[in-house]
């Protein structure tokens, strides 16, 4: 290290020396990351090549663009990627009202014994398989023995519903049930940084008379807006993904419900399982990963303009 004046290069020895121990438990992470997420990405060639498994991913011949125009010349472009975007910005919409609403509900509950209950009963969906969850929302819409034809409609005089064949319903279902799944999770998570507020800041609210709104909205938001930036920031990178399963599984792959529950990770498989063409699946993934990091970029360097503390990076 010729470049490196001698005292700087002493100070790096110094501290490899002195956190060898640190760098030694950081190892596996780097080579975890290295060997799970990076090395992969040299799959991204076959985004452009024309793939036959005579030839093999190298020897196949170049394609170029042509698996990226097949996602955008498709007639169901559009329908595909209005319903991804759609479905995923009210999803993070809902993660975050609902999960911060839960979260302030949950620190309110003084009984140790009963919060820990409440929790644990928000956060056993988030450890279901879809498939399960599938079976579930079956059970409730089940055209001849569903709960809701069977009880609730009778209940109030209301004809059965075939649910499996009805599109107008599932831009409420699809979210009720990705928020039923999954809000557990960032409630959880939200919790964590609520119950880390200094208790000094209630009382002194309290004594200048501020009811528990004004504690809410002057206390508890501003010190969970950098949490929810970056949980918001991290959603926002995968808005062009679509949980697969809750796409496919729940509504039950019903032909009569593809105009609102198709989207990009559901089409591109089905076109996978016609066709048989991994060059174009790769071309979707890329795609999306691509337009999420770019995204992530957009909102952070707005985040930053606002408020350079809240920025992600």
């Amino acid at each position: 290290m010729p470049d490196i004046p001698v005292r700087k290069r002493k100070s790096v020895l110094y501290n490899l020396g002195k956190f060898k121990v640190l760098y030694l438990m950081f190892l596996p992470g780097i080579l975890f990351l290295l060997v799970n997420n990076y090395m992969p990405m040299f799959g991204v060639l076959i985004a452009f090549k024309n793939v036959n498994y005579a030839d093999g991913i190298w020897g196949s011949p170049w394609s170029g663009w042509d698996n990226f125009k097949y996602l955008f010349s498709t007639s169901d472009a559009w329908e595909i990627t209005r319903n991804t975007l759609a479905y995923n910005t009210v999803f993070i919409a809902l993660n975050l009202i609902v999960g911060v609403g839960l979260a302030i509900l949950l620190n309110e509950v003084k009984n140790k014994a009963m919060s820990k209950l409440y929790q644990s009963l928000m956060l056993l969906p988030y450890f279901l398989s879809m498939i399960v969850v599938s079976y579930l929302v079956l059970a409730f819409l089940g055209k001849d023995s569903g709960f809701m034809n069977s009880t609730i409609l009778q209940l109030f005089g209301g004809q059965p519903i075939d649910w499996y064949s009805e599109p107008k319903y599932w831009p409420y279902i699809l979210p009720l049930v990705n928020t039923w799944k999954n809000i557990g999770y960032y409630a959880v998570i939200y919790l964590a940084a609520v119950v880390g507020i200094d208790e000094e800041y209630y009382e002194a609210a309290v004594l200048d008379g501020a009811s528990k709104w004004h504690q809410i909205r002057y206390i508890t938001v501003p010190f969970l807006v950098p949490l929810i930036v970056i949980m918001t920031l991290l959603q926002i990178g995968r808005i062009f993904y679509a949980d697969f399963s809750l796409f496919y599984q729940v509504p039950l792959e019903s032909g009569a419900l593809f105009p609102v529950t198709n989207v990009l990770d559901t089409y591109v498989y089905r076109t996978f399982l016609i066709g048989g063409d991994i060059g174009m699946s790769s071309a979707a993934g890329l795609y999306q990963a691509v337009v999420g990091f770019v995204l992530v970029l957009v909102s952070n360097t707005i985040v930053r303009r606002m408020d350079k503390d809240n920025a992600l990076f």
